[in-house]
């Protein structure tokens, strides 16, 4: 072990954030050490990193008991108490949530709590568990959005004391961008799962697709940077060089612009205030010839993004609930029982039913995401029979 290396958790390993992460790891050893992997099930590629980066903790949170993973030299955790584990041990200086999901909000909590460095791509830790995350946070640097277009707001707000009048969050558009209406009705699973730009998992590829994606994120900024509704937009900017702009009261505007690449806000994140060169193949962006284009999204083609504002707008439950919707829609949508434009069309019937009082802890929002999972899939079944 070298000195004076920042010492790294990341939860969520295996998947295409924590890969990015781990690839910044790779390039700068002697900057970074990575101390403990976790991720939702045991597998050759977790075992395999465990190896390759020599980890003194691995944690499975699915994992049943006596079934932990076997990797020589590792301390061996599983479930939500493993993870809760890794994020306060004192070995560790900085912990990664690139997770999706509400498992690890606990774990999350306990990081800051403990005073941990978080860099952080789980927007359901935010979305649905804002109110009782966001308070932990102590100092302005402590908490690091990882998520490219939060990253670029966090960026673009540093150093600036003036208050912001809005920020602007950019979408690609997604595969469909250009699609009608009736064009929309077509889409498959293997069609939707096709994204022009960023590489991500099937969940988010969907959602990025239905600009779903999009409109929980900007609950998401709404939440981490303490603006209101009227304070966060979303733009469609093809090829996805413009990740996010600010604008303030005196009519400026900052955006922060780069190559669609997550090893870039994840270099951000892990080095702040210093900036390196993530790694060896991501190539420095072109400067020109180069257009930079932006255009209002379309709210009759793409609903989602109409019904993330109407849950962001009116708070309590709906933020959940729009989350908990989304999830059984979209997996609906994957095995091929619901259409394309029924994705949008499933969570707004749920939260139309919604009646649930807003939550007054963790737990109660907790139940209204749990709420919405059980309505949106009586909804599918209804559609089905």
């Amino acid at each position: 072990m070298g000195p004076g290396r920042k010492r790294i958790a990341v939860i969520g390993a295996t998947g295409s954030v924590g890969s990015s992460v781990l690839d910044v790891c790779r390039a700068h050893p002697d900057a970074l050490e990575v101390r403990a992997l976790a991720a939702r099930s045991p597998s050759e590629k977790l075992m395999a990193l465990a190896a390759e980066f020599g980890v003194t903790m691995l944690c499975v949170h699915d994992a049943p008991p006596g079934l932990g993973p076997e990797e020589p030299g590792a301390k061996k955790l599983r479930g939500p108490g493993g993870l809760i584990a890794v994020a306060e041990d004192p070995s560790v200086d900085h912990v990664v949530f690139a997770s999706s999901g509400t498992a690890a909000i606990p774990a999350l909590q306990a990081a800051l709590r403990a005073g941990k460095e978080v860099s952080l791509a789980n927007k359901e830790s935010i979305v649905v568990a804002g109110p009782w995350v966001m308070p932990l946070v102590r100092t302005r640097d402590q908490l690091r959005p990882l998520d490219s277009e939060h990253n670029a707001v966090w960026q673009c707000l540093h150093g600036e004391s003036a208050p912001v009048r809005r920020v602007l969050l950019t979408a690609s558009g997604g595969p469909f961008r250009t699609w009608t209406a009736s064009e929309l009705e077509t889409v498959t699973p293997d069609m939707a799962l096709r994204h022009p730009v960023w590489s991500m998992g099937p969940k988010i590829t969907v959602d990025s697709a239905t600009l779903m994606n999009k409109g929980i994120e900007l609950i998401e900024a709404m939440m981490l940077f303490s603006l209101e509704p009227h304070q966060v937009d979303a733009v469609v900017s093809p090829g996805s060089f413009v990740h996010a702009l600010a604008e303030f009261e005196d009519g400026s505007v900052k955006m922060l612009a780069g190559a669609p690449d997550m090893r870039l806000p994840a270099s951000s994140c892990l080095f702040w205030p210093e900036r390196r060169f993530p790694c060896g193949g991501l190539e420095r962006p072109v400067v020109a010839p180069r257009t930079i284009a932006f255009e209002d999204p379309d709210p009759e083609r793409f609903p989602a993004l109409r019904l993330a504002r109407e849950a962001m707008e009116r708070k309590g439950p709906f933020p959940a609930v729009l989350v908990g919707a989304d999830e059984v829609a979209v997996e609906r949508f994957l095995s091929g029982r619901l259409g394309f434009t029924a994705i949008a069309r499933a969570v707004e019937e749920t939260m139309e039913a919604c009646s649930l009082p807003p939550p007054k802890s963790l737990e109660d929002a907790l139940a209204a995401l749990e709420w919405a999972r059980r309505h949106c899939a009586a909804v599918c079944n209804s559609w089905e029979a």
